[in-house]
């Protein structure tokens, strides 16, 4: 299968960049092509098109087959947004560039890192040090934009991903669309944009709520005006970071209410589907051994090296390797493990959560369709 990290450099080389492999062959399906958008649409995973079809007629055309072209792809794990917009912008596995989940432990120290709260510490450019696709595509001569939510811009996570490229602030869909067009004025360019708000309202009230169903109303909307909008010699690239499910309030398990579960752990990282416990001295193998009998059938339980030996990550250097947990929990089916004590209250009443490696969070979209279609 191939992968998110596959999508930039198989448009670069569409885009005539020299040294960009094109493993999802975009070179021909894009002859002609000069200007390419891209479109990252949070939470807007493969399995989740079918739920947003009955109000969102651009995706039901795509569905039916009246609009573009449209494949599978696969987000890297853990299937979560920071790790998979590095992976998207550097090309690269997550082992590489090592932002390898939400929340990490900052080597050395009891801090654990926010991806979506990073400013300057740790140096972006020392956490995540591989090259962005943006950075090679400006290099080689192409018209380099990322536009995004105005709040994001300078953040840790937008150099960490984007780096080398111009960053176009967009507060809503209209200054979106009318942005990510606007990027596509040169010959060649390469347009990228990011749109949050299904994701976040997927996790706050459900997938395929009402609220869900208006946010991916929103989400039509605006691949409607990028189509339209598309110059002759244009394509526009829709896909996703992961998608997305609903974890009953009954399938919840709780680190910190849980004494089983607590004992010789130091640092509780991670994320709800996928946990990264730093334990005691001498506590792993302990910790190993209680959270296997503890989830049982529910959570997949390895220790680094087991996780590290399973691909997951593609190559780890040992700099990345120790931001991973001694212990590392994998939820299975339709379970999470919560950390009430370590972090804010708002995700323990979040109701769809993701980052496990089920197909329903790990599959996501690619949409191609041409300008003057």
């Amino acid at each position: 299968m191939v992968s998110l990290a596959d999508l930039l450099p198989s448009a670069l080389c569409a885009l005539g960049v020299p040294g960009s492999p094109d493993r999802l062959g975009l070179r021909t399906q894009l002859d002609g092509v000069r200007r390419i958008a891209v479109l990252l649409v949070d939470g807007l995973g493969y399995h989740l098109l079918p739920l947003a079809a009955p109000v969102a007629p651009t995706i039901a055309d795509v569905l039916a087959g009246r609009l573009g072209t449209l494949t599978e792809l696969t987000s890297p794990f853990p299937s979560t947004t920071p790790t998979s917009l590095v992976t998207l912008g550097t090309g690269v596995l997550p082992g590489a560039h090592g932002i390898l989940g939400f929340f990490l432990r900052v080597p050395g120290t009891d801090r654990v890192l926010n991806h979506v709260e990073w400013t300057d510490d740790p140096d972006p450019a020392r956490w995540q040090p591989v090259p962005t696709q943006f950075t090679r595509a400006a290099a080689a001569g192409v018209t380099v934009t990322v536009s995004s939510r105005p709040e994001y811009a300078g953040s840790g996570l937008t150099n960490a991903a984007y780096r080398g490229a111009a960053y176009r602030r967009a507060a809503d869909i209209g200054e979106l669309a009318a942005q990510m067009l606007t990027g596509l004025a040169d010959r060649p360019s390469l347009s990228y944009g990011y749109h949050p708000a299904l994701d976040s309202t997927g996790h706050v009230y459900g997938v395929d709520s009402e609220q869900w169903r208006v946010a991916a109303v929103e989400v039509d909307a605006l691949l409607s005006r990028l189509v339209t909008g598309l110059p002759p010699d244009a394509a526009l690239l829709v896909t996703a970071d992961h998608g997305q499910l609903d974890i009953p309030a009954d399938h919840r398990y709780d680190v910190d209410a849980d004494p089983r579960l607590s004992a010789g752990v130091r640092v509780v990282a991670g994320e709800p589907r996928v946990r990264y416990l730093h334990t005691r001295p001498g506590a792993a193998s302990d910790v190993l051994d209680a959270w296997r009998a503890v989830l049982g059938d529910h959570a997949r339980v390895l220790s680094r090296d087991e996780a590290i030996d399973t691909g997951w990550y593609g190559p780890v250097p040992p700099e990345h390797a120790v931001r991973l947990g001694d212990v590392i929990a994998v939820c299975r089916d339709r379970y999470a493990i919560m950390a009430t004590a370590h972090e804010k209250d708002s995700i323990a009443r979040l109701v769809a959560f993701h980052g496990a490696d089920t197909p329903v969070e790990t599959a996501v979209p690619l949409i191609v369709v041409r300008g003057g279609r």
